[in-house]
């Protein structure tokens, strides 16, 4: 997966200095000035992962664990409906043009992980005195991820709020369309709310900064009566979280890092406030 996302993103690269070529032979441009906002949903996919846990009696690795995102069912009442329009995976994200090809944005990315149960998975460590079936000392050994000995999920989200550089080139320019190629670098925290029942503790249900993550993302857009535009993404990088809440103890906690992608489809508008 690493790959394939380091190939399309190159490929992103070079449509831009074709773009940029392009341009330099032809001095058809459009202003683009002011402010622009937008928001839509992605569908995410994330790298295999070892993950920790600590507390009070345990200390162990789950090794190369896999997971998933969690896609709403598509009802126009969820997904449009302005009380219901945050439970489905969404992007949200409003820039500023600092001048012509360059804009600096803030968003916030709302994913959904969740780990796949009754996987086998290798795991390394202890676990003692936590009135469980599986207190033992773990070397490399096989265990079932059955839900009750883990559930965990980011699915209330894997939130990544996000500032990012961009740089905008238009592909093909007429007096109602446009249509543009962008390119960027992000970076920002996550602040998931955590669903996690471990070893029957009372899961603890806030949200909380856990980590850091840095992306590339790479896409077109299609511009439309000047201020309106459609766009699809591309987004690739890499997430590390470090301090996970995962029960009411402010002793347990887990740890995890991992690659992710976002394919996205986004709506939105260019405007002025001045």
């Amino acid at each position: 997966m690493n790959s394939l996302i380091r190939i399309l993103f190159l490929l992103f690269v070079i449509v831009n200095v074709n773009a940029q070529d392009s341009l330099n032979t032809n001095n058809s441009r459009v202003d683009k000035e002011g402010f622009y906002v937008y928001w839509g949903w992605n569908l995410s996919g994330y790298s295999d992962s070892d993950i920790t846990f600590k507390g009070n009696g345990y200390d162990f690795t789950l090794d190369n664990v896999k997971a998933y995102d969690r896609q709403s069912d598509f009802e126009p009442g969820k997904y449009l409906n302005p009380g219901s329009i945050t439970i489905p995976q969404y992007n949200f994200r409003i820039g500023y043009y600092l001048r012509e090809n360059y804009s600096i944005s803030l968003g916030i990315d709302h994913m959904k992980y969740v780990v796949a149960e009754n996987q086998t998975v290798n795991i390394n460590g202890f676990i003692n005195d936590t009135n469980s079936l599986y207190n033992g000392v773990y070397n490399n050994e096989a265990i079932i991820l059955e839900p009750t000995f883990l559930t965990f999920e980011h699915t209330d989200g894997l939130n990544y709020v996000n500032v990012g550089l961009r740089r905008h080139d238009d592909l093909f320019l007429h007096k109602f369309f446009e249509l543009n190629t962008l390119f960027g670098l992000e970076t920002g925290v996550l602040v998931p709310k955590t669903n996690t029942r471990l070893l029957d503790k009372q899961r603890y249900d806030q949200f909380h900064i856990s980590g850091y993550g840095v992306n590339a993302v790479g896409g077109l857009q299609l511009v439309f009566l000047k201020y309106f535009f459609v766009q699809s993404e591309l987004k690739g990088g890499y997430i590390n979280l470090p301090d996970i809440r995962t029960t009411m103890d402010a002793a347990d906690s887990a740890s995890q890092s991992f690659w992710f992608y976002q394919v996205n489809l986004v709506f939105g508008a260019r405007f002025k406030i001045f």
